[in-house]
């Protein structure tokens, strides 16, 4: 197959003849009358050369159906991928005698959890107490918990009939769940869906043990239809979330621009540095600008780039906060600490964008794009918790900066910005992420010039200055303004008019 060159070659060698009749043409083209002659390629020739298309069909067929792959996988069936969803159990059951039997229901409901393979198999049970299972929930550890008050055997025995020796029981029996929104609501509700069906059972089991102890004559009507289901099951919020904070979605939305700060920031400056610098075009509406480059290498414009995007990325991350906190009442109860945290994070991918653009060119940004911004929100458990997701985003989440980064986020907004609670895998990510994008960039860029790898080459450099110099020297210079022409002394003549002129 030929090349896109040689493609190209074949469409621009037009005869000498049509090139005469363009050129004797000029005069009308130039008054707008049809296509300048000085630019002979048309549409239809190019559209000819299968390279011009196939490329952009290709990669757009591959990136679409690769972020749709990634997206798709993620949510379209979260309890088929559920393992190890973090949730608690805390037993205070005290059990209650009767006669010279000891009963201890809420110990029958901690082991028919831990056995149970609809339960155990999806959700990572963790027995603790009250006050252990508080303090995981402070720190982002637990999405659920389930409490069994003290006085559940006891509550048990009273409703059926089966009084205890001192009894201290309840109105009813009740089961807790208390749920983490802070953690992720979407995670709270996917726990919340697994232990109810599976409190809802273990209270039918209880009942019919219950029935086997009490009397056939001793059974009332309503007795029956108590012990047929005698535990209730609660669920009640853990801290509730505050007011604006997204439906518990605020950290995830905030941690997705901080990235976004960064990504864009990385690819503007880019942008407009290569076009200070002549080695790409302006192009605003019909206006097409080309500055002579500059005989700069790569490492210098590297330089460049990374120095303009630390405070390009400290002024976008601190007008993300100004507007969503200080316009749209967005909750962010330690303003500074997320401002200087999202700079950090912004930073990092801005400086991994530039990276990935001075190594890969134009294809760096596509490179950006999935890898930042595409992997990342599939795989950041900002939506759908990390335990619900298949394992190769499971696993790729742990390189991913989008999950370091709303890891943090959610610390500050949520869990009064406790180290343990993620803000300092958040940080410790961001500054290695930092550092290794500054070892790989300087790293590849230096080796491109060692090896004389230049983006354009010396000689041609030295040439394109020679052919502006050769051009401007070439430009007419403007004709006078009538101001300007001296006027002839008075008694001399001045310029003759040519014969036949009006």
């Amino acid at each position: 197959m030929p090349s896109l060159g040689e493609d190209l070659g074949h469409v621009l060698a037009y005869r000498a003849g049509g090139e005469e009749a363009a050129v004797g043409a000029s005069s009308s083209a130039a008054r707008g009358h049809g296509p300048d002659p000085r630019l002979p390629v048309r549409a239809g020739q190019l559209l000819r050369v299968r390279t011009v298309w196939m490329t952009p069909l290709v990669l757009s067929a591959v990136v679409v159906a690769a972020i749709t792959a990634l997206y798709i996988s993620a949510v379209v069936d979260p309890l088929a991928h559920l393992r190890g969803l973090p949730v608690g159990v805390v037993n205070q059951d005290r059990g209650a005698t009767v006669g010279s039997r000891h009963f201890r229901f809420g110990q029958q409901v901690e082991s028919g959890l831990l056995k149970s393979p609809a339960v155990s198999g999806r959700l990572g049970l963790q027995v603790s107490t009250l006050a252990q299972a508080e303090q995981a929930m402070d720190r982002d550890g637990l999405y659920a918990v389930v409490v069994i008050p003290p006085d559940f055997t006891a509550s048990l025995l009273d409703v059926s009939g089966l009084h205890a020796a001192n009894p201290a029981a309840s109105a009813a029996p009740e089961a807790e769940i208390l749920t983490n929104e802070r953690a992720g609501t979407e995670g709270a509700s996917l726990a919340t869906g697994i232990l109810q069906p599976a409190l809802a059972a273990a209270s039918r089991q209880i009942g019919r043990h219950l029935a086997a102890e009490v009397p056939v004559s001793a059974q009332t009507g309503a007795t029956k239809v108590v012990l047929a289901n005698p535990v209730t099951v609660t669920t009640t919020q853990y801290r509730p979330l505050p007011a604006n904070t997204a439906l518990g979605l605020s950290a995830f939305y905030v941690a997705l621009l901080t990235l976004m700060c960064g990504f864009l920031g990385g690819t503007i400056v880019n942008s407009a540095v290569d076009s200070a610098l002549g080695y790409a075009t302006n192009d605003i509406g019909p206006r097409w600008r080309q500055r002579r480059p500059v005989p700069i290498n790569r490492w210098q414009t590297l330089l460049i780039k990374w120095a303009i995007v630390a405070p390009i990325t400290a002024v976008m991350t601190g007008l993300l906060l100004a507007v969503a906190a200080g316009g749209l009442g967005l909750d962010a109860p330690y303003p500074a600490l997320l401002w200087a945290y999202t700079w950090l994070c912004a930073l990092s991918v801005g400086i991994g964008t530039i990276v990935l653009l001075a190594v890969a060119g134009g294809f760096g940004q596509l490179l950006g794009l999935l890898l930042f911004v595409y992997a990342g929100l599939a795989s950041a458990g900002g939506t759908v918790p990390l335990e619900a997701l298949p394992a190769f985003l499971r696993a790729i989440s742990y390189l991913e900066p989008l999950r370091q980064v709303l890891s943090g986020t959610r610390s500050i907004l949520y869990f009064g910005a406790k180290g343990d609670a993620g803000l300092t895998r958040g940080t410790l990510a961001a500054g290695l992420g930092l550092i290794f994008w500054l070892v790989v960039g300087t790293v590849i860029v230096r080796w491109y010039d060692r090896k004389h790898l230049y983006r354009i080459r010396p000689e041609l450099l030295a040439y394109v200055s020679s052919a502006v110099q050769d051009y401007k020297a070439q430009e007419p210079r403007p004709a006078p303004a009538p101001s300007d022409v001296r006027q002839p002394p008075s008694g001399e003549a001045g310029p003759s008019r040519p014969q036949g002129s009006d």
